[in-house]
C-alpha cells in the first residue's frame, strides 16, 4: 500500500466487497470478449468472405486476438479503477502507461496481418499477378512496425530520441563493418526485390549450372532453392545477383534439336525427299511451331552429312516436349527407312566407319 501511494497518492484502500465487484468486472468481461466479440468478429469475418473481400476478412481474423487483448486489458484497468478509485484511464502516473498497451496492441494487430500474408503471400495477390517478392517486402514491414512502435511508446514517456539515434548510428557504423559479408547478402536480396527476376515456383538455373532447381521462399539473407534430387539449398542472395539467371519457368517454347548423320554415298535427290518429308512433319505436328523449324545440313565431311534437325515445341511442360520429341523421331525413323536412306556414325573422320 505504501508503495502505491507513491504513485497514486489519492487512492482509496479497498474493501472485500470492492474486491468481490472489481473480479466479478473481470470475470463479466471475459464473458463478454470470449461469448460476445469473439463471436462477432467471426461472423463478420465470414460475412466478408461470403461477400469475396478476402483482404479484409483476413485483415480482421488477424487482428481478433490483438482486439481481444486490448478489450481485456480495458476491463482490468476499469476494475482497477473501480477498486481503488482512481481514474487509472487518465490519471497523470498511470495514463502513459495504459496508452503505451493500448498502442502495443494497436500494433501486434498489423504485425499479425503482416506475419500471416509472410506464410501465405499468394492470398495477398491474384494467381495471375504473383509478386515472389512479396515476403521479403513484407518480413522488412514487419522490421518496420516494430521499431516504429517502439519509438511511439517512447515518445510517450518523453525518452530523448535524438540522443538514442545518434547512439545508434555510431553503433551502426561499427556493426556494418564487422557484417560486410551479411549486408552484401542483404543488399543483394533488394537487388533481386528491384529487378524481379523470379518469383516463388519458379525453376531458375545460373549460368554455371551449379545452381538449378525451384524457388521455395526469399529472405533478407538467402533464398530457399529445391533441387532436382529434392535437397534444400540455402542460396547467398549476393552469389545470385552477381551471376546471370536464367528463369526456366517463363520460357513460352522449348526448343528441340537433334543432329541426324546420313552417308555421302546416298543420291541428292533421296536426301532432299528425306528432309522435305521431314520438315513437312514437323510443321503438320499439332503442337510445334510453325514459323520456326529447321531441317539442312549444316556440316560436310567426305563421306557423310551432318543434318541440323531444329524446331519448337509451344509448351513449357517438359513432359509435353519430350512426348512430342519422341513421336517426331519415330516418323524421322520411318522416312529414313522408306527412303532406305543409309545413316553414317557420328564419329570423327579419323575413327572407324560405321554405316547401316
Amino acid at each position: 500500500m505504501d508503495s502505491l501511494h507513491w504513485i497514486i497518492p489519492k487512492f482509496t484502500v479497498p474493501t472485500w466487497m470492492d474486491v468481490l465487484v472489481a473480479i466479478i468486472i473481470c470475470i463479466v468481461g471475459w464473458l463478454i470478449q470470449r461469448f460476445i466479440i469473439k463471436k462477432i468478429i467471426n461472423r463478420l469475418v465470414i460475412f466478408l468472405r461470403n461477400r469475396h473481400r478476402n483482404f479484409q476478412a483476413n485483415v480482421l481474423a488477424q487482428f481478433s486476438k490483438a482486439i481481444g487483448y486490448a478489450f481485456m486489458t480495458a476491463v482490468i484497468v476499469l476494475s482497477l479503477s473501480y477498486l481503488i478509485e482512481v481514474p487509472l484511464f487518465t490519471h497523470k502516473s498511470t495514463k502513459n502507461f495504459v496508452l503505451s498497451i493500448m498502442v502495443f496492441f494497436a500494433f501486434k494487430g498489423v504485425y499479425d496481418v503482416l506475419n500471416f500474408y509472410t506464410k501465405q503471400p499468394l492470398q495477398l495477390t491474384s494467381e495471375e499477378d504473383q509478386n515472389v517478392l512479396l515476403p521479403f517486402f513484407l518480413r522488412i514491414g514487419k522490421v518496420l512496425i516494430m521499431i516504429f512502435a517502439m519509438f511511439t511508446i517512447a515518445s510517450f514517456w518523453n525518452f530523448n530520441l535524438n540522443g538514442f539515434l545518434t547512439g545508434i548510428g555510431l553503433t551502426g557504423v561499427a556493426i556494418a563493418f564487422g557484417i560486410r559479408d551479411t549486408l552484401a547478402h542483404v543488399f543483394g536480396g533488394m537487388s533481386v526485390a528491384l529487378d524481379n527476376p523470379f518469383q516463388i515456383g519458379d525453376w531458375i538455373a545460373t549460368e554455371d549450372q551449379k545452381i538449378e532447381g525451384t524457388i521455395e521462399d526469399i529472405n533478407l539473407r538467402s533464398t530457399l532453392i529445391q533441387t532436382g534430387d529434392k535437397g534444400l539449398v540455402y542460396v547467398p542472395n549476393s552469389y545470385l545477383v552477381n551471376r546471370p539467371i536464367y528463369n526456366l519457368s517463363r520460357r513460352e517454347k522449348r526448343k528441340c534439336e537433334q543432329y541426324l548423320y546420313v552417308a555421302a554415298t546416298n543420291e541428292e535427290d533421296t536426301i532432299r525427299s528425306a528432309l522435305t518429308a521431314i520438315h513437312k512433319e514437323i510443321y503438320l505436328h499439332a503442337n510445334t511451331e510453325k514459323d520456326m523449324i529447321h531441317v539442312y545440313i549444316d556440316e560436310f565431311h567426305y563421306d557423310r552429312y551432318r543434318v541440323l534437325i531444329r524446331f519448337f515445341v509451344a509448351t513449357n511442360d517438359t513432359a509435353v516436349m519430350l512426348e512430342v520429341r519422341q513421336e517426331i523421331f519415330f516418323a524421322i525413323r520411318q522416312i529414313v527407312e522408306e527412303l532406305s536412306i543409309t545413316l553414317a556414325a557420328p564419329e570423327d573422320d579419323e575413327g572407324p566407319r560405321k554405316k547401316k
